[in-house]
């Protein structure tokens, strides 16, 4: 697939500054900048020269079918999986040789898919492995505190084994977690993945309460429509492949964008 006018694959139409370009002038230090990421597990081709970016405030979508490189992306940010070649930067620092822990002292921060709970541990001692790091330790007591504020409902069940929450509950944990380690920038990946609507909808209500709060969100998100309508921006992959990128709400309603992703929602033929 191919949205037209905007930033694609080598030979699709030209990126501009506001569809997530380089081009233009910056005075300031720019947030995330990912510039022609290569990744390939053995002799499969996972990423093929991705660029992208996402500066500081901002709220970007990557959407895209299964298998075609989202989680890879993120792993690949947080230094889990190491690039074949390109360049990922965060605020002009190059973190190519950093170790993920390292990455998470910068500020970064990722939810995985799958929320990776440690399922006989409490609610309370899985968000304070959150706050292992030098960064985090400082207010440490404060900054739980502040997450049953923002989940009050983790306050109800923080004396709870962690496995025997609800899934919505459990995605509550992990996000609590990551924002344990007081990130700048904050990465989800499928957080609505197996949740009930009702849940799902607590759920980036929630994201979107973070998000006004200060917080830079990059999600990977199943939910197409829920994730163009939150974000500000957006990024389409496909197969390794950047194929479009561009405002948000502009994605949503392009008729290719529609028909590849939202189906029977698209109200389209």
């Amino acid at each position: 697939m191919h949205v037209t006018g905007l930033e694609g694959r080598p030979g699709s139409a030209g990126a501009s500054p506001s569809a997530g370009g380089f081009g233009g002038p910056s005075e300031a230090p720019h947030g995330l900048e990912i510039r022609d990421l290569e990744v390939a597990y053995g002799g499969l081709t996972a990423l093929a020269g991705v660029t992208l970016r996402v500066e500081p405030g901002e709220f970007v979508a990557l959407v895209g079918a299964n298998g075609a490189g989202k989680s890879t992306l993120l792993r690949s940010i947080t230094g889990l999986v190491r690039p074949r070649a390109g360049l990922v930067r965060w605020r002009d620092e190059d973190l190519g040789a950093l170790s993920a822990d390292r990455v998470v002292e910068r500020g970064i921060a990722m939810v995985p898919e799958g929320r990776k709970l440690f399922p006989q541990m409490t609610v309370e001692e899985n968000l304070e492995l959150g706050a292992y790091g030098d960064r985090a330790r400082v207010d440490r007591r404060a900054r739980l505190e502040g997450m049953y504020a923002i989940f009050p409902r983790l306050a109800e069940r923080r004396g709870q084994l962690a496995g025997w929450l609800s899934g919505g509950e459990q995605q509550m944990v992990a996000s609590a977690r990551a924002m344990m380690t007081r990130p700048s920038l904050l990465m989800l990946d499928e957080p609505s993945l197996g949740l009930a609507p009702q849940m799902m909808t607590l759920i980036f209500g929630l994201l979107g309460q973070i998000h006004r709060a200060g917080t830079t969100l990059l999600l990977v998100e199943q939910n197409v429509h829920a994730a163009l309508a939150m974000a500000s921006r957006a990024y389409i992959l496909e197969s390794g492949w950047v194929v479009g990128a561009g405002p948000a709400e502009a994605l949503l309603h392009d008729p290719s964008v529609r028909r590849a992703y939202l189906g029977p929602l698209a109200g389209l033929p």
